[in-house]
């Protein structure tokens, strides 16, 4: 290990003792999360083939209502290197200052929660933001992470199989017995799971509640709307975004902001 991942690991460390794997919330303790008005969607989806240029997206949604009240979109170009098992510490900073611009021109619309598309072991993106922002986290993910004795094996379809409804969840379980996160049947016209994880300042039941309630498809709906953003900012006349701004001299970002 270079001195550099040594320096990373150890802050790592530091920051995963910070992490809360319970209810810190008021409205998280209410049966249908009263006193829960905004609730976000935090993602950083790369253009394919390109591990450096990416859409860093922000939507803040009402809740329970799930309309878009927020949105930021940027294109950012990493600089941090890649580092297997460290990869929130290249994508953390530009999920962070879209928080911070929402708190400086909207800090009425400061979401209660964040969701964000992926699932970390012990210490993923969620479970990062979470504790530099303060802000309780969810991790959610459409494909299983097969890490410490949890495997997409025969047993692991038998268990999706008999999910019979939406909200119905099992738990993933290490071979040390710790439950890393729950498959959940986020919608009953699915039945793929998606994978759910504390991140941070919120228990895994109420993590997985939360989850299906934010769900009118597969994906929740703070997720889903970050994806379909990506898609808009990524696409501009068949072409993507990123190589049209590059080829033109512009710098590789943009920001689009919108406010219901």
């Amino acid at each position: 290990m270079s001195p550099t991942e040594e320096l990373v690991k150890h802050e790592q460390t530091c920051l995963r003792e910070q992490v809360v794997v319970e209810d810190t919330e008021d409205w998280q303790k209410s049966p249908d999360f009263s006193g829960l008005e905004r609730v976000a969607g935090l993602d950083l989806s790369f253009i394919k083939g390109d591990d450096v240029n990416a859409c860093s997206q922000l939507v803040v949604l009402s809740y329970p209502d799930l309309e878009v009240l927020y949105e930021d979109s940027q294109m950012v170009t990493l600089t941090a290197p890649y580092m297997p098992g460290f990869l929130a510490f290249r994508e953390t900073p530009f999920l962070l200052e879209a928080l911070q611009r929402l708190e400086k021109d909207k800090p009425t619309l400061l979401p209660q929660v964040s969701l964000h598309h992926r699932a970390g072991v012990e210490f993923g993106l969620a479970c990062h933001v979470g504790v530099l922002s303060g802000l309780p986290c969810v991790g959610v993910a459409k494909n299983l992470l097969q890490v410490q004795g949890v495997f997409k094996n025969e047993e692991h379809q038998s268990q999706i199989s008999a999910l019979q409804k939406g909200g119905d969840s099992f738990p993933l379980r290490a071979n040390s017995g710790k439950v890393l996160g729950k498959a959940l049947r986020s919608s009953d016209r699915s039945t793929k799971p998606v994978y759910v994880s504390v991140g941070h300042k919120i228990s895994l039941d109420t993590a997985v509640q939360l989850t299906y309630s934010c769900s009118r498809f597969r994906v929740p709906e703070p997720i889903r709307q970050c994806s379909v953003n990506t898609v808009e900012l990524s696409l501009v006349d068949g072409q993507k975004l990123a190589l049209s701004m590059l080829g033109s001299g512009h710098p590789p970002y943009m920001t689009k902001v919108t406010v219901r």
